[in-house]
């Protein structure tokens, strides 16, 4: 498995996958783990998951560089990628208990409660873009519930894979507990989904990869949690700040160097503020710095890889040729570098494809609206449904439509982020399931319910 430095396109290093039978070892290992972490008390995971947070802060310059180096993130959103990964750790150390505490409901029982028990080994098949975080966001909370947990990584961030189960490795977790699995091949990762070790699947990726996995995953009735693509909606309304709302508008446009499902990607705008906003879009567009991910001072890096630059290019160029106006950018920058120039096209509509498909990496699509009934309609015309904000300063009718809206989460007056504290995932071809949260531990446990006469 090649490491390959988007922004030097120099290769880092080499991993040798695993072999079938180092394939078996790991899950056998995480099998026998299982039954002794299930009975482990939550009091007894808690302070491991602490530590584990603890581990994350210490390694935080060694782990943003290997991001930065691996991906291409900014060397600032890797640094912020780390602290979210250990307030995660953080935050189901704390409230896992309570979130898994019996449940007691009347009935017509003497007494009768729900318990919530782990499921056993769960594999997590996991992208590139957010290399920790994704991993972390899922085996947080699994491993607080007594699940166990295999990853399969994507295969252009073997480092990354490592580093991660050291990391557990060295917070104290128990041998088995969680394992990284170097595979790169998807036929072979759809023959663990069918290992009957496995107990259930969460991934993270495309259309295509959650579509194979979950027909895998439905042919053995085995649970899954779908994360897949987004084309968010960021709806302008007439009476919204102007300038602020570009600025923010290229800020979410432009999360992650462009490659994040949740990244604003559809800019729904109220045509009678239409001309102002596209001006102040091109202009918070051009401002952005493009360059060297592990210089600070950078706002937008590579994209990960040659062709995910060339499927972007393609998106832009047929959407110009089905009548988008470029505005700004739409091409490679010239040298060394998978760097794709900050891009505005604009009078874009469905059909097109910067409307109809998930568009990774740095190109803002503006769309007019007759109005705001009219742009949440075109909000609503995409196959996705993971996230959309909303901007106006009339917070009271924003929630009107926001309730209208089909999406997993909607924010008004905001970027649309993950948090622990709240669930995180999409409908539509977005996925199914739900991440973070009292909502997302419980995802991957056996609500059962306990009766007594």
């Amino acid at each position: 498995m090649e490491s390959r430095n988007p922004a030097t396109e120099e290769i880092i290093a080499d991993y040798p996958e695993h072999a079938p039978a180092q394939i078996e070892q790991i899950l056998e290992s995480a099998d026998i783990a299982f039954p002794k972490w299930r009975k482990t008390p939550i009091e007894q995971r808690a302070p491991h998951m602490k530590e584990l947070a603890s581990v994350l802060r210490r390694k935080r310059d060694e782990l943003s560089a290997l991001m930065t180096t691996e991906v291409g993130k900014t060397i600032t959103a890797s640094e912020s990628e780390i602290e979210k990964c250990a307030a995660a750790c953080d935050f189901f150390a704390e409230n896992a208990a309570a979130f898994l505490s019996p449940q007691t409901i009347e009935s017509d029982a003497s007494k009768s409660y729900v318990r919530f028990d782990p499921l056993g080994p769960i594999l997590a098949i996991m992208p590139w873009n957010f290399p920790l975080w994704q991993v972390f966001r899922f085996a947080a909370p699994a491993l607080m519930a007594g699940n166990v947990a295999v990853l399969k990584h994507a295969p252009n961030v073997p480092g990354c894979a490592l580093a991660i189960e050291k990391i557990f490795s060295e917070a104290g977790f128990p041998t088995g507990v969680f394992s990284s699995l170097l595979i790169a091949d998807n036929q072979s990762a759809q023959r663990l989904v069918d290992h009957p070790i496995i107990r259930a699947v969460t991934l993270t990726g495309s259309e295509r990869a959650g579509a194979a996995v979950a027909a895998a995953a439905g042919g053995r009735l085995k649970k899954t949690v779908m994360e897949l693509g987004g084309s968010d909606a960021f709806i302008i309304l007439a009476d919204a700040d102007i300038q602020q709302a570009a600025a923010k508008a290229a800020e979410a446009r432009c999360i992650n160097n462009g490659q994040s499902c949740i990244a604003a990607k559809r800019f729904i705008v109220e045509a009678s503020v239409a001309d102002r906003f596209e001006q102040a879009m091109i202009a918070a567009m051009s401002a952005m710095k493009l360059g060297d991910p592990s210089d600070h001072a950078t706002q937008i890096g590579p994209l990960a890889r040659l062709d995910l630059l060339d499927a972007l290019h393609s998106q832009v160029q047929r959407s110009v040729e089905q009548g988008a106006k470029l505005r700004l950018g739409g091409k490679r920058r010239s040298g060394k570098g998978f760097f794709y120039e900050p891009t505005v096209l604009t009078a874009v509509q469905p059909g097109m494809a910067a409307f109809d498909e998930e568009t990774f990496g740095p190109v803002a699509a503006i769309i007019r609206a007759q109005d705001a009934e009219h742009a949440v309609r075109l909000a609503n015309q995409s196959r996705y449904g993971l996230g959309a904000s909303i901007w106006t300063k009339d917070t009271h009718r924003a929630q009107i439509w926001a309730a209208q809206i089909e999406a997993g989460s909607v924010f008004i007056n905001g970027i649309v982020k993950s948090d622990p504290r709240l669930p995180f995932g999409g409908i539509k071809n977005s996925g199914w399931g739900r991440e973070l949260s009292q909502f997302g531990i419980h995802e991957f446990v056996n609500i059962k319910t306990i009766w007594i006469k």
